[in-house]
Order: structure tokens, then sequence, then C-alpha cells
């Protein structure tokens, strides 16, 4: 069995090395042929039967052997280097980001990473943060450090390395999604804060060991941030900019987006005032807000954790259990990642989380998002 899986990650990873094969062609292979190896092994005529799956993706899987040994040199560094690589197919995989249309296939990580924490919360803003900037940042993550979020930013110079370290200082974890892989720290001067991060948290890239950094790795790296994140938080943003961008993206996925005001008059406060008049950002003035808007609850919270872990729920049947299970496992869920995750259609499971909530087992977020409640 440990043969097989390590046969399939290899095929995954040569599957990922094929030039713009996108998520969704990706997706498609792997639902309809059951695992990247029977792909490359099926009959061209079968193969050409998947949905989007073109002449020229048929013809560059003749290159299969150049592929696998791309994806042997990958996984041979990786394991030299401590470097976890976590594909779409793993249970391990971010649920938050199985149901984007962009969604990376691939990512590799190192350290004491959690991808499907209970909570988590992004942090961005300018790189070049103001002291204001610097002390909000803090204050934010102290504020917030009760309700023990996973605290997400990109490691990068200003409110990111801010946000980072003020949850090393709370004692919460903190992810830090690079441009660069994650055996390549940039800026190198975080190397220690990266370092610190890697006993509560870690580091995470879709880029494997030794690829040449690219600015346009950065903008990139931003869906990353915003698609993990339950709520994306902008501190100090100019008119342009990589917060802005994750903004916008965290937006478009239907993410709560929340804005610090500034003065009018200051360049990186310019970014923020501008989500908030175009109602792409609620106004954030203190963990209340998010309290609010992701329906928190600070006081029982290890409670409720605790009592969740020992539910029973032999009395319904298994289709019901799996679900119930990933609730268990996960805490909060979206629909379409539960669908995602259970190949269970979203008007069925509509109905069945109308009646777990009937009967007290779950809650309706806004979003919809779900969460187990009972205990």
């Amino acid at each position: 069995m440990l043969t097989q899986q390590k046969d399939e990650l290899l095929y995954q990873l040569a599957l990922h090395r094929i030039p713009k094969i996108g998520p969704t062609v990706y997706r498609n292979i792997l639902a309809y042929t059951g695992s990247a190896q029977s792909f490359f092994e099926m009959p061209a005529g079968k193969a050409a039967k998947i949905p989007r799956i073109s002449h020229k993706l048929l013809e560059l899987r003749k290159l299969r052997d150049n592929y696998l040994k791309e994806a042997e040199e990958i996984i041979s560094s990786c394991h030299k280097k401590g470097i976890n690589i976590i594909t779409f197919s793993n249970p391990a995989f971010p649920t938050r980001l199985k149901s984007l249309d962009d969604c990376p296939m691939v990512l590799f990580t190192k350290g004491n990473v959690n991808l499907n924490p209970s909570r988590s919360i992004g942090i961005v803003g300018t790189r070049n943060a103001t002291e204001y900037g610097k002390s909000i940042t803090k204050k934010i993550i102290d504020d917030l450090s009760p309700y023990q979020p996973t605290v997400i930013s990109g490691l990068a110079y200003g409110v990111d390395i801010e946000s980072h370290r003020a949850a090393l200082q709370n004692k919460i974890p903190t992810l830090g999604v690079l441009g660069s892989s994650v055996d390549q720290i940039y800026p190198s001067a975080h190397k220690s804060t990266a370092n610190a991060m890697l006993e509560t948290g870690g580091l995470i890239s879709e880029y494997p060991p030794g690829t040449v950094m690219h600015p346009s790795n950065f903008p990139q790296r931003n869906r990353i941030i915003a698609g993990l994140s339950d709520a994306l938080i902008v501190v100090e943003a100019a008119k342009k900019g990589g917060a802005l961008i994750t903004a916008e993206i965290a937006y478009s996925y239907n993410r709560e987006v929340l804005a610090v005001p500034g003065n009018l008059q200051a360049t990186y406060s310019e970014g923020c005032n501008h989500l908030i008049r175009t109602m792409k950002a609620s106004i954030y003035t203190g963990p209340k807000d998010l309290e609010e808007a992701l329906s928190w609850s600070k006081d029982n919270l290890i409670e409720i954790k605790n009592k969740i872990s020992t539910l029973d729920f032999s009395q319904y049947d298994e289709e019901d259990q799996k679900i119930l299970k990933l609730f268990q496992e996960h805490h909060e869920l979206e629909i379409d990642q539960l669908s995602l995750l259970t190949s269970t259609s979203i008007s069925t499971l509509s109905m069945k989380l109308l009646n777990f909530e009937f009967e007290g087992l779950i809650k309706s977020l806004p979003g919809k998002k779900y969460r187990l409640t009972k205990g």
C-alpha cells in the first residue's frame, strides 16, 4: 500500500509538471481516471474522452518519462530538505482551497503545518508600514489571540512580518505563504522568524525546491493567502499593491474582508479607505467585528473542541456519518467544500444539512458555511 501511495505521488507530480495543465484539467483527470498513474497508462483514445483534454496535452503525455524524472528529483530534494509534498488528493490538502477555480494542485510545506485549522485569519498590508501600522498589527493579533486563530501572511517586510512575529509572541500558529520555494526564504532578513515559525506553524509554497524566483510569483501567492483565510484584515495599503490585490481576491472568494481605516491624507491609508468606500471591506475596529462576522466565540472554544471530539454518530447511516465526521475533523466547512470532500450534490447536501440543523447538530453561518455545534 505504501508503495502505491509513493507511486501515485510520483505520478501526480509528473502530471503537475506538464506545461499549462491548469487546475480544471488536473481535477478532471483525477475525477475521470481515479489516479494520475492511470491517466499516463491508459490508451490515447480513452484519455481523449476526458473533458477538456486537448490534442496538445495528449502529445505532451508522450513525454511521460521526462516528467517522471523531474518528479523523482523533486521528491528526492524534498526528502533531503525536510519538505512535505501535499497534493490535491491528499487528505491534508486545505479544504478551504479545494473549491476555488484557481486552486494550486500541489503545495510544499515545511514545519508543523496544519492546513485545515478550525479558524484562520489573513493579515496583509504594505511593505512600508508606518509605526502606527506596525503597532495596529500587533494589537490586532493580541486582541485575536483568545480566539486561537491561525495567522496567515506572506513573510514580507512591513505588516506581514509584524503579524508573524506578533503571532509567535502570543503563541498562536502562523503560516507564511511564500512566493519562493520554502527552502529559499525571501527576504533573507526574515530567516530567523521563519525558523521560529516552524514549531507552531510553518511555511507554504506552490513552488518546488530550486525554483527560480520571479516577480510574478508574489501576486500568484496572494490567492493562497486569501483562500486559506476565513477573513482577511488589511492594515495599511497604498492605492496599488499586493495587499489590495489580496483583498480583491479574498472578496471574489466570498471571504470576509476587513480594513483598518486611516488618515485621509496618508498614502498608506488610501487602499484601506478605498476598500471601505467601495464596500469590498467592512471597517475593522476590534475583535468584536470578526466575532460578529464569523460567529466566533472565545469563551468556550476549548470546551467545544473537547466535546466535539467525543461525539458518537453511530445512530446515523454511513453517508451521514461521513459528513458529520468531516465536521468533527474541520469543525467548520463551506457547503462547496463538503460537496467536493463527499462527492455529494449540493442539493442533497442542503437537505441533509437542514435536517442536522433541526437536530441542533450544526449551525449555518454567513458565506454558505456550517459549523458543528452539538457537544
